[in-house]
């Protein structure tokens, strides 16, 4: 396995405890597989020869499953599964973003995020964003890409 996918698995288990959270969506080759579905931009990466060091999952939705989820009504794997295939979709999900500390601070989150919009933008009428943080930074990520896109921001109560 390449050291930075290693290092990448690690920092995402660190981070949010998916074992230990179902409300999560467990991220593996079946949901990557239909998160391209919906859309190729969707799941994201930059890498060099040691793989992967910048990451990011984004799912387009629909306004009422956004509404359903920042309830708290339906969690991330339920949210995934009622995502209508095919559909029109006019809300994303920022679901997460991972950078390994020797290439934070450099935009790359950011630049990741807001391109993959842009381009789930060309192909759906994308009003708004969503989230659920788990850090400051992931906050802070998500406030700045929607101040970037223009868009309005949904936060979901920890």
């Amino acid at each position: 396995m390449q050291e930075n996918l290693r290092r990448m698995i690690e920092l995402a288990e660190r981070v949010f405890d998916v074992r230990n959270d179902p409300d999560q969506l467990s991220v593996n080759e079946e949901t990557l597989g239909r998160l391209r579905r919906i859309h190729p931009a969707t799941v994201t990466e930059r890498a060099d020869a040691n793989g992967p060091f910048a990451w990011m999952l984004l799912i387009p939705a629909t306004r009422p499953l956004m509404e359903r989820f920042i309830a708290k009504e339906i969690n991330e794997r339920e949210l995934l599964d009622l995502i209508p295939m095919p559909g029109s979709y006019d809300t994303i999900y920022l679901c997460s973003a991972l950078v390994l500390p020797e290439f934070r601070r450099k935009g790359l989150a950011k630049e990741l995020v807001c391109n993959s919009v842009e381009a789930i933008r060309q192909d759906h009428p994308i009003t708004s964003l969503f989230y659920w943080p788990f850090t400051r930074e992931g906050d802070a990520l998500a406030q700045s890409v929607a101040r970037q896109l223009k868009l309005p921001l949904m936060k979901r109560p920890s």
